[in-house]
């Protein structure tokens, strides 16, 4: 019993959603750790919020859809639920677009799971998904929908996310240090999600074909450089500033997200790079500016208490760690 009762707090700890109870969260996160043996911390990795009760539809649609609650101890396909019986939506926009896979069972569409389907990479980061009665499922448990939702793959939905940091600094540009931990403190270009969704890292979809140190390229540019309203010519001299930039990233993750958009057949999985100016003298010179699909844009602060979109939270911690900085 106290194992599960601790379980349930590693993962709410985990996933930035635990309610204050006036101690510091980086506190009680390493004591549950250690109360905890390594197999016990993976086994408590649920999903949070790819579990969460309203699905994310549009802004625009008039359309609730509610999950079936999924308790902690039912996630794992492994445990038996004869009863379990998910909402099933797709949003309507994803059933006509061009972007998008079509309804299962339309003749002509014979997906090739857990490969590379001629353009469509059907692979999951994390290894052989299993696909029942026709239908991918979910690696990582059970969400309470069935469906694609509002994503536009069935099985994994790849996407990247650059995290362009820089060190913090005051007026005389002096790096700015955290007196309770001593460390430098670090910022990174974030964006603010026109969905509802809050602050996050500028990524994105990867489309068909493509790679994804283009994909970070190209979704950077268009979410916080608004490349998709400027000309030619300032899209070309912004493009070549970023190759330069670009070529030394660090992937800092690789693999599935815990995402509100996941279902029991479709979910977010993304590959996070980390690119660090430790200077500030080459992202100083950036026109950045807020995309179509972003709704403000700013230089965020780091720390543990920041809140940030699906996983995003859990890659800043990991480059935090990574540059030896204040979280």
């Amino acid at each position: 019993m106290l194992t599960k009762t601790l379980c349930l707090l590693v993962a709410s700890v985990c996933r930035g959603q635990l309610i204050e109870v006036g101690i510091g969260v980086n506190s009680l996160h390493n004591y549950i750790r250690g109360l905890l043996r390594p197999e016990y911390f993976q086994v408590c990795k649920m999903h949070i919020k790819a579990r969460t009760s309203i699905y994310p539809v549009r802004m625009n649609e008039d359309t609730v859809v509610t999950r079936t609650s999924v308790p902690e101890d039912k996630v794992n396909w492994s445990e038996v639920w004869e009863d379990y019986k998910p909402v099933e939506f797709t949003a309507p926009f994803v059933l006509t677009a061009t972007w998008a896979d079509p309804p299962l069972g339309t003749p002509g569409f014979d997906p090739k799971w857990n490969s590379v389907d001629g353009k469509v990479n059907r692979k999951s980061f994390n290894g052989e998904y299993s696909v029942v009665d026709g239908a991918p499922r979910n690696p990582e448990g059970r969400t309470g929908i069935q469906g694609r939702g509002v994503l536009g793959r069935w099985g994994p939905n790849h996407a990247a996310d650059p995290i362009v940091t820089r060190w913090r600094r005051n007026k005389e540009g002096v790096v700015e240090i955290n007196q309770s931990t001593g460390r430098k403190i670090l910022e990174f270009v974030s964006i603010e999600r026109k969905d509802g969704g809050g602050w996050a890292i500028p990524g994105g979809m990867v489309d068909p074909g493509e790679t994804v140190s283009a994909t970070l390229k190209r979704e950077f540019m268009e979410e916080a450089m608004d490349s998709t309203t400027k000309n030619e010519e300032e899209n070309a001299k912004n493009a070549k500033m970023l190759d330069e930039y670009f070529l030394n990233g660090e992937e800092i993750y690789k693999g599935y997200v815990d995402d509100p958009r996941n279902t029991d057949n479709a979910w977010m999985e993304t590959v996070a790079v980390n690119f660090h100016d430790d200077t500030g003298e080459k992202v100083g010179r950036w026109q950045l500016k807020a995309g179509d699909d972003a709704k403000s844009l700013e230089w965020k602060p780091i720390s543990g208490m920041i809140t940030l979109y699906a996983s995003h939270k859990d890659f800043i911690q990991k480059t935090a760690e990574k540059l030896e900085a204040h979280w």
